[in-house]
């Protein structure tokens, strides 16, 4: 790899200027990372894992101590072009290349190698034009500083789009959108650069919807019901792991796919997964899926964990403005909403702004009919499982303030408990969990028709 002109090259001057993306206003191809004070010794490469999905692509590398990094793109042919600053090259490092697949939708192969002293270039060869995001996360829970680059698509590719062909004007959609793009003293900005949905979409050949702030339409009476199905965690972030090693993010995954398929299998009834494969999905984005498809329920698909390894049984949460039920229902909502933090979030380009403000939209009604759906579930699982508590929980999860969608996040069992590990571990008890889920969604749309905001 050595003889690579973009390894060699160095960054002063930089590679040939025609190729090179300029500087334009508002906007950048160079981003640069906070400085980091140069380190005697040159740090050590813990991990390098990637995450190809259909969305992203992340690379994540894991180190033992924070470094500076520098990030351009080239045209002709796309390539990524990342230099990291106090590193020497390892076989660490030097597996990244292995660590491509040929299915990646966005990388085609990555080269490795020493640019110059202390500096280790990556040069990833592009299938297609990128927005990249580049940014270090600070140590938490087993993980050490993390380097994460985040390749999106520059056109963003809407996964939504069979799903919105009943596209319809909607009030809130307009007010959410501006809130997570537009800060109130600067320029418009996303949420979560890079990770902002794109706009809706319509048929081909139909003019666009415009989004208007006033009442929307009925729905069509042939609308099936749409209830958007959230695996949690994912990528990065495992969340909770069994003594068996099982983790809790595969395991959900499995749980929301089979319920998937029995959803869809009803005559008036569709699932959306927020996530379909192993990638992480920041918990802002998994609401504004759900509303992207103008979902009629969420459910938040979760196995619990405690300190302690008796701690057994199923639960079923509704969001809380105003507190937990209890110590440990704040200690779970923490541990749910430190999944950003997990899993890695550009949190310097947030607007801090949006999670208060769909806190504050969260109304009244929502959380009564979350309740409402929450009981007829939990009632039904409690007849294949033991149930941790035998009514609603309540707490401030941060998945579960889509203002406008009746929501719900199920605890399908304790994972850290050996024997319901092993019973999530098997497909006839993922099933009947399902199936559990299933009966009760469909008792609540039976009791209350009205709020499946049909025609």
């Amino acid at each position: 790899m050595a003889d690579s002109p973009d390894l060699i090259a160095p960054m002063n001057p930089p590679a040939p200027i025609p190729l090179r993306r300029k500087l334009i206003a508002g906007g950048c191809a160079l981003l640069l990372l906070p400085v980091i004070p140069r380190l005697a010794q040159a740090a050590t490469i813990l991990a390098v894992r990637t995450w190809p999905a259909d969305e992203y692509t992340r690379v994540t590398l894991e180190m033992d101590t924070e470094l500076k990094a520098e990030q351009f793109t080239l045209d002709h042919p796309h390539r990524l072009v990342v230099d990291i600053e106090g590193l020497q090259m390892d076989t660490a490092i030097s597996n990244l290349v292995s660590k491509i697949k040929p299915n990646d939708p966005y990388i085609s192969t990555v080269r490795v190698g020493q640019n110059r002293p202390n500096v280790v270039r990556l040069v990833f060869d592009l299938k297609q034009d990128v927005a990249p995001q580049v940014f270090t996360l600070k140590p938490i829970g087993e993980y050490k500083y993390r380097l994460v680059l985040d390749l999106y698509p520059k056109v963003a590719q809407d996964p939504l789009m069979a799903l919105l062909k009943d596209a319809k004007n909607d009030p809130l959609a307009g007010i959410l959108e501006d809130l997570a793009q537009n800060s109130p003293t600067e320029a418009p900005v996303p949420a979560v650069k890079g990770q902002e949905l794109p706009p809706p979409m319509t048929p081909p050949g139909e003019p666009p919807v415009a989004v208007a702030p006033k009442p929307s339409p009925g729905r069509r009476p042939d609308r099936p019901i749409l209830i958007a199905l959230d695996p949690g965690h994912g990528g990065e972030d495992p969340g909770a792991t069994g003594r068996r090693g099982t983790h809790e993010k595969d395991i959900v995954l499995q749980i929301a796919q089979r319920l998937k398929k029995l959803i869809d299998a009803q005559p008036n009834m569709r699932a959306y997964l927020t996530r379909d494969r192993d990638y992480f999905v920041p918990l802002n984005v998994r609401v504004q899926k759900a509303r992207r498809v103008q979902a009629d329920l969420f459910i938040s698909i979760h196995a619990d964990a405690w300190i302690k390894p008796s701690a057994r049984g199923s639960s079923v949460w509704a969001l809380s403005e105003h507190g937990a039920t209890s110590s440990a229902a704040r200690w779970l909502a923490k541990k749910e909403n430190d999944a950003d933090l997990i899993g890695g979030v550009n949190l310097g380009s947030h607007n801090a702004q949006v999670a208060k403000v769909l806190l504050d939209l969260s109304t009244g009604a929502q959380i009564n009919d979350s309740i409402k759906v929450g009981t007829q579930v939990l009632q039904e699982i409690g007849k294949i499982n033991q149930l941790h508590k035998n009514r609603i929980e309540r707490a401030g999860f941060a998945v579960l303030k889509a203002p406008d969608i009746p929501s719900i996040l199920i605890e399908t069992a304790f994972i850290s408990n050996p024997q319901e590990e092993a019973l999530l571990r098997t497909p006839a008890h993922q099933q009947k969990i399902a199936a559990a889920v299933l009966s009760g969604v469909r008792d609540y749309f039976a009791a209350n028709p009205a709020l499946a905001r049909r025609a």
